[in-house]
């Protein structure tokens, strides 16, 4: 029996997201080496040059490549005003994730795919519980979530975030601005 009949799906599914994040470095080639040869080093390449042009004469405006969308910025905190027109609801919010009873990576993909199905629904601002963890302590949910939101994958999707008030969760709960798609 393989090692890999040994993992169960979670197990898979773990090692694939670890397997996937990693980027392989480039092989070097080796040097060939020659017994009783000097080593010389490899000539530099030869600089670009720069194609001339007649003086007083403006170039030609080229449109930039075409390129990945430009990133857009890290979320950042709610202005006060919006926070508290969210706690008042006088802002409407449109959806709520309860991320209690998840695992850590269960929690991470459900509320990854909520942010991003409630921007393709068209959704303003959106609640997010994370439980306030066990016994008093900062539970492993509520201390990831904010590095979650920040993350690459979701900056396209979140413009902001605060601390919920106390009727809407409290400090075990947070209010997620979403931009428009």
């Amino acid at each position: 029996m393989s090692r890999r009949d040994d993992l169960s799906p979670e197990d898979r599914r773990i090692w694939a997201r670890v397997a996937g994040s990693v980027t392989p470095s480039k092989p070097k080639k080796a040097a060939r080496i020659i017994p009783g040869a000097a080593v010389v080093d490899p000539p530099p390449a030869p600089m670009p040059t720069k194609p001339s042009r007649p003086r007083g004469v403006a170039p030609a405006w080229t449109a930039p490549p075409p390129g990945p969308a430009r990133p857009r910025g890290l979320p950042e905190e709610l202005e006060p005003r919006r926070q508290r027109r969210l706690s008042r609801e006088r802002d409407p919010i449109e959806a709520k994730i309860d991320l209690h009873g998840f695992g850590r990576f269960q929690a991470h993909d459900a509320l990854t795919a909520f942010l991003m199905g409630a921007q393709a629904r068209g959704y303003r601002s959106v609640l997010v519980v994370t439980g306030q963890g066990r016994r008093g302590g900062t539970g492993v949910i509520r201390a990831s979530v904010h590095e979650w939101l920040q993350a690459p994958a979701l900056r396209g999707v979140v413009s902001g975030f605060a601390p919920a008030a106390r009727k809407h969760g409290g400090d075990g709960a947070l209010y997620v601005t979403i931009r428009r798609g």
